[in-house]
């Protein structure tokens, strides 16, 4: 199949060097920065100019994955291109949007024919070796149209084993996608998918910083331990319970630099917590942990903590986030 791709950023690029190396697709491509467009041509893809070009030059129907930084970055982009768009052609937001901006836009949408996709995307810079865990809101027909695509992008089965009762052919949760319903439900559950990832990483955040203190002048001198975290993250790696990507990302960072020195423990969050906390209170569900999570990322813009640090490290290990060097105010203060 062929994908039009808009950004071309850490994710963006990759996911559209996976389609042309897994699965044989062929991708037209844009980017505001025409370097970068150019760049990633030589790799393959097509490069327009600008979106009436990039539009040009897909096969109707067609199909426009828009990854930009969500907000009001992806509204421009997407008002822009259903001005450019036809009957039966599809735009897919595969970014970090709200769930309920998805369902204002896919109703505009329809009104001009056009059909719209949500797809939670997670895998971040590793997505290209890797696959991308796809979480997709859409209507049936449009995501069957599509599913070529979102199953390039997944990761496959590969050597997990399966979970205890599942039997025959492989379902597609079990090949790293899913259609999670109707649109605005791919961003929904990605959205959960984000506040989880809060609190887990707040958790081993915490437990190192714990051990890291082990020595600490404030306790006995006969009960001080000199532990080493680095070998600490090393061996729950093998056969701990606790053992997952984001230990795995961690233990990277403590080998390279056990203090994390180079990090300030400044910790931004990029909305999907907030949302997260704010459908449990809609929801009356006690979130606890999650909320406690995004509450100590807002804290560490003011003071840091050794646990800060290995959150910052953990962030630049899955998505290449990384501090801000002059850290700006809350968007809410």
């Amino acid at each position: 199949m062929q994908l039009g791709m808009i950004g071309l950023g850490r994710m963006g690029a990759n996911i559209v060097r996976r389609l042309l190396k897994e699965g044989g697709h062929d991708a037209v491509v844009y980017d505001r920065n025409a370097e970068t467009v150019k760049s990633l041509s030589s790799e393959g893809p097509a490069g327009s100019s600008d979106l009436k070009d990039f539009v040009a030059k897909l096969k109707k129907p067609r199909a426009c994955w828009v990854m930009v930084p969500a907000g009001p970055i992806t509204e421009a982009v997407i008002t822009e291109l259903s001005g450019l768009l036809e009957p039966g052609d599809t735009i897919i937001d595969g970014g970090n949007t709200f769930w309920k901006d998805d369902i204002r836009r896919a109703r505009a949408l329809k009104e001009k024919g056009i059909h719209y996709v949500d797809v939670g995307t997670s895998g971040g810079i590793w997505g290209v070796q890797r696959g991308y865990c796809l979480m997709i809101g859409a209507e049936k027909e449009t995501f069957d149209r599509l599913e070529p695509i979102f199953k390039t992008l997944a990761p496959g089965h590969g050597d997990i084993p399966r979970t205890a009762g599942r039997e025959g052919a492989w379902a597609r949760s079990e090949e790293g996608y899913i259609h999670a319903g109707p649109v605005g439900s791919g961003h929904y559950v990605k959205m959960i998918h984000n506040g989880i990832e809060y609190g887990l990483m707040q958790a081993y955040a915490e437990g190192f910083d714990i051990l890291k203190n082990a020595d600490s002048p404030r306790l006995p001198e006969e009960e001080r331990l000199d532990i080493n975290v680095t070998e600490v993250a090393e061996v729950w790696r093998r056969g701990s319970v606790v053992t997952s990507w984001l230990l795995d990302l961690t233990a990277a960072a403590l080998m390279e630099e056990g203090d994390l020195k180079s990090y300030s423990g400044y910790v931004d969050d990029s909305g999907e917590g907030r949302w997260t906390v704010q459908a449990a209170v809609a929801q009356a569900v006690p979130a606890e942990v999650l909320t406690s999570a995004l509450y100590t990322r807002f804290r560490s813009r003011q003071d840091h903590t050794f646990a800060e640090k290995i959150l910052s490290a953990m962030r630049k290990g899955f998505g290449g986030h990384l501090e801000p060097k002059v850290p700006p105010p809350d968007v809410d203060k």
